[in-house]
């Protein structure tokens, strides 16, 4: 799936995954192929994808995810 994950004055990730684990704001979830249309917020923590090239993360003071039909949009602080 397609991720873009973007800051108000940068882009940090914008390519393709096979996993996101994000920090909800009611907990960790994770996010893959094919998932249910999304709109969440999200806390602090640590974004994790998993892509071809292996593992990659990010921490974020919170921020927002939109997905559907495999392009994932998150905005973070």
């Amino acid at each position: 799936m397609k991720v873009k994950i973007t800051k108000p004055d940068s882009t940090l990730f914008d390519g393709d995954a096979s996993l996101v684990q994000l920090p909800g704001t009611g907990g960790l979830f994770e996010i893959l192929n094919n998932h249910a249309p999304i709109i969440s917020s999200l806390s602090k923590g640590t974004i994790r994808l998993v892509t071809d090239g292996g593992e990659q993360s990010f921490d974020i003071r919170g921020g927002v995810i939109k997905g559907q039909q495999n392009d994932i949009l998150i905005l973070v602080q």
